[in-house]
């Protein structure tokens, strides 16, 4: 059985706690629920302004996951790891 990569994009702003705790969290939640089959591409707004504009990114910090499909997003720390799995539609996905 082929496994499944699991691709996300997070935007976060700068240094701040917030943005730490977004990393700490979805590398938490990566590193418990996906083992190996993920990879996460951090994106700082302030160094790419316009590519946060052009994607539509409005708050930070924001998670989108962007396989398996479909596309989804969640803005916050992503502290609440069962509210998290279950906004990007992962709960039945995961080991």
């Amino acid at each position: 059985m082929p496994h499944t990569a699991f691709r996300f994009l997070l935007y976060i702003a700068g240094d701040t706690e917030n943005s730490r705790s977004a990393v700490a969290a979805l590398n938490t939640l990566c590193a418990e629920h996906l083992g190996d089959r993920h990879e996460i591409e951090i994106v700082d707004v302030f160094c790419e302004p316009k590519r946060a504009l052009s994607d539509g990114i409005l708050m930070t910090p924001t998670l989108v996951k962007l396989a398996p499909a479909p596309v989804r997003r969640v803005v916050g720390t992503l502290e609440e790891t069962e509210l998290v799995l279950r906004a990007l539609g992962l709960q039945g996905l995961v080991q």
